[in-house]
């Protein structure tokens, strides 16, 4: 059909958000609704019946903003929160809220967790985590479930109510409920020393597996034609890397939001022992998924400057461009990191003519240095922390991709460019829906194309930043006095 259209939808934790996207890659329409959720400090909770209902009503305004093209509509795939759970009976009804992401009632059971599989675990190359879904599913099953119930992921339990039975899940979002990636099996041994009956648990698939058809009740809500196939997703994270067109081994894309994210594409899975790293398996045969996510990145300049960052950036590139001195910020506002490093106990700090300062000794100090001193030291930890991928041994060859909030900065993508010493490639957009999009292209079309080609041609790059010359030994010199600080903190080996 060269005049299909492809439907992606992103289940994120605020909101919902659709695309249609035709075989050119031209996004033709788009639509979103808002999820509401309630947390207490360690439960984060929302209903299942809110997901579906934004799901319902996203798909709804992308379809009534299609017309009569509404009917061109060849396929869908949905993406989900990483480890958000929901339990279902066997009609498919929500018998509680779902548990997100970062809900923390299991996280006592998470020694006993990684007790269990330590073997697994390690043959895997991550460390089970307290808020991963398998703590959840075990509490979830001390607690007690319903005869006949079934523990599903987020995207689970919507693409079940889109085809009105349920259907399996994708080896992505089945990650941190334990599955192995390399025996693609669910380990029963482990399960079993935890009081899990893998028969609680979906049937696994690939990506891009078409797990059924929209209903014809589906289709009356929506407008999305009846007997559309709906395709397996993944987690939100590698659809985003998969709107970035980051699929081709050695490729990595930078997300550089609240916090800074780096995702890329390696021949075999990255073992870290540390915690730092995970792996998912590619929707391709032979990839692999490795990256991480650090705990600073743009968010920091909220409490750090008065202002809008674009009001001190000329100022910034003036006071770099001077080769005066300002400080070099590790911008961490709360406490405790998860990469390049693994420590609970992290702060943040400025370092000021050598000398490690809290960063509260940055009140008074000019803004305009604080928000060169943050570039930098992001910049810093973004290029430490493609280092620890590399030595684990991840192959970054290919081409480096940013998106998020901070890739807007010019002065921070050049300080980028020149700290990683190799070009970055600006994107049109980095969209988890529109990866979603292409990801029911390829799945519908049985695989038949280059995943990574159908994706970098919906998402073309827009710039290239080249490193400066000048630039390069000074963020490289950078890098080494903040990992010197790191070794001396204990932080960093």
């Amino acid at each position: 059909m060269s005049d299909a259209l492809w439907v992606g939808l992103d289940l994120g934790t605020q909101s919902a958000k659709a695309v249609a996207v035709d075989e050119a890659g031209v996004v033709n329409a788009s639509a979103q609704a808002p999820i509401a959720g309630t947390r207490d400090g360690v439960r984060h909770e929302q209903r299942v019946a809110d997901w579906v209902a934004a799901a319902r009503t996203t798909l709804a305004g992308l379809a009534r903003d299609l017309g009569a093209a509404a009917g061109r509509i060849a396929g869908i795939a949905l993406d989900g929160t990483s480890g958000t759970l929901a339990v279902l009976d066997e009609a498919g009804r929500a018998t509680g809220p779902g548990l997100m992401y970062d809900d923390g009632r299991a996280a006592t059971l998470a020694d006993e967790v990684a007790s269990a599989g330590h073997a697994l675990w390690s043959r895997l190359g991550y460390r089970m985590q307290p808020s991963w879904a398998l703590p959840k599913i075990v509490w979830l099953v001390r607690e007690g479930l319903p005869a006949g119930a079934h523990i599903v992921h987020q995207t689970d339990a919507v693409a079940s109510a889109m085809t009105g039975t349920l259907v399996a899940t994708d080896w992505s979002n089945a990650l941190k409920s334990g599955y192995d990636l390399l025996a693609l099996e669910w380990p029963a041994d482990v399960l079993a020393r935890l009081g899990v009956d893998p028969a609680v648990l979906p049937d696994v698939v690939a990506p891009g597996s078409v797990l059924g058809v929209t209903s014809t009740a589906w289709a009356n809500e929506t407008g999305i034609p009846a007997a559309t196939p709906v395709v397996a997703g993944t987690t939100d994270g590698c659809a985003a890397q998969l709107g970035a067109g980051a699929l081709t081994v050695g490729d990595w894309h930078s997300v550089i939001g609240t916090t800074l994210v780096l995702k890329g594409v390696s021949a075999s899975p990255v073992h870290d022992a540390a915690g730092a790293v995970y792996a998912h398996r590619g929707p391709e045969p032979g990839t692999w998924l490795p990256g991480g996510a650090s705990s600073i990145g743009a968010g920091a300049l909220t409490s750090l400057l008065a202002a809008a960052p674009g009001t001190y950036e000329e100022a910034a590139r003036r006071l770099w461009d001077s080769g005066a001195p300002f400080p070099l910020l590790y911008p961490l506002t709360g406490t405790g990191e998860r990469f390049p490093f693994v420590r609970p106990d992290a702060t943040g700090f400025a370092l000021v003519d050598g000398q490690v300062r809290p960063l509260s000794a940055l009140a008074g100090v000019d803004e305009a240095a604080v928000l060169l001193g943050t570039m930098v030291g992001v910049a810093c930890v973004e290029r430490l922390c493609l280092e620890v991928l590399v030595r684990r041994g991840a192959q970054a060859g290919g081409r480096l991709s940013t998106s998020g909030g901070g890739s807007r900065s010019r002065l921070w993508n050049e300080l980028r460019a020149a700290a990683l010493d190799r070009p970055l490639s600006l994107l049109t957009s980095a969209e988890p829906a529109t990866g979603m999009a292409v990801l029911a292209r390829w799945g519908v079309g049985g695989g038949s194309e280059s995943l990574g080609d159908l994706a970098r041609a919906a998402n073309p790059v827009t710039a290239l930043v080249e490193p400066r010359s000048e630039d390069v030994s000074r963020m490289q010199a950078a890098a080494a006095e903040l990992g010197v600080a790191f070794q001396t903190k204990g932080w960093l080996t």
